[in-house]
């Protein structure tokens, strides 16, 4: 049984390109409770509120309920639920979910597939990152899902394509298009990301029309829905963040209102099209006002 490509094959809510990321957040969860506690089952009303700040965090900026995927994960084959007194899971409802003690786990067969093969548990984090989010969000969702995916030998770590980010490094002349940051270290620049603007994972192209040279800071906050742009590249700033200092404000908050740099004129600026995606999926809408 392949168990990489069953938990990349999720069935997931869809609605063209927008995202759904409930039941993989849930899995990663899942899997950083079996890595510290083994197969102890994972009661909802104790993980209710973990589980909507996850959603919260990495999930689409639309409210959510963490009872959609505590119940239809269940229907992948990879996840159980029951009530306190053994039934069937009550459904969606955190109401009810609450009411009746429900408590989820992994299937049997998975759990002991986890224990046969050590290096699986790992491999089945990084498979559900990999399809699911942005590289620079991997670290902290582990982090938040209580998931260490170094723990065991044999992770597999997935890497960016190497000619994706040498062309939009070229294209945008090796300057973050946000705040003009160009840093150098022994030849080779340093603190600078190709970003795509809509996810690899959620059929992003690896190419220059979808990608922005960005320092590490606003490639951060960018994937994390903080920054954003328009289709006439102007810098858009979530009302969300929030930063008293004057490094936060001159780094982040004053760039609203300010227009992004754009490629070499002989490469293809960002496709307009994806520039929506960014805005509608990961966003944290309204903007601030310049």
């Amino acid at each position: 049984m392949d168990w990489v490509e069953r938990v990349t094959a999720v069935r997931r809510w869809t609605r063209g390109q927008e995202r759904a990321p409930h039941k993989p957040l849930l899995l990663l969860y899942a899997l950083g409770h079996f890595q510290r506690h083994g197969d102890a089952p994972i009661v909802f009303s104790a993980a209710e509120q973990h589980l909507a700040h996850l959603l919260r965090e990495f999930g689409p900026p639309r409210p959510t309920s963490p009872g959609y995927p505590f119940h239809h994960l269940a229907s992948d084959g990879l996840w159980e639920v029951r009530t306190a007194d053994g039934g069937p899971s009550p459904g969606s409802g955190v109401g009810a979910l609450r009411s009746t003690g429900a408590s989820g786990h992994l299937t049997d067969d998975l759990v002991q597939a986890l224990r046969r093969d050590p290096r699986l548990l790992p491999q089945l984090g990084r498979a559900i990152l990999d399809a699911n989010f942005e590289p620079s969000l991997h670290d902290d969702l582990c982090a938040e899902a209580g998931l260490d995916l170094e723990a065991a030998a044999g992770a597999a770590v997935r890497r960016r394509s190497r000619e994706f980010r040498q062309r939009v490094m070229v294209a945008y002349e090796y300057r973050c298009a946000f705040c003009g940051y160009d840093g150098w270290l022994d030849g080779t620049a340093v603190g600078l990301d190709a970003a795509h603007v809509q996810w690899w994972a959620f059929d992003g192209p690896d190419d220059v029309g979808n990608g922005l040279c960005l320092c590490a800071l606003h490639h951060k906050l960018f994937d994390k829905g903080v920054l954003g742009m328009t289709p006439g590249w102007e810098i858009t700033v979530s009302v969300h963040y929030i930063g008293r200092g004057a490094t936060s404000r001159g780094q982040v908050i004053d760039l609203a209102g300010r227009t992004a740099s754009r490629p070499q004129s002989a490469f293809p600026s960002v496709d307009d099209q994806h520039i929506i995606w960014h805005a509608r999926e990961v966003f944290r809408s309204p903007a601030r006002a310049a």
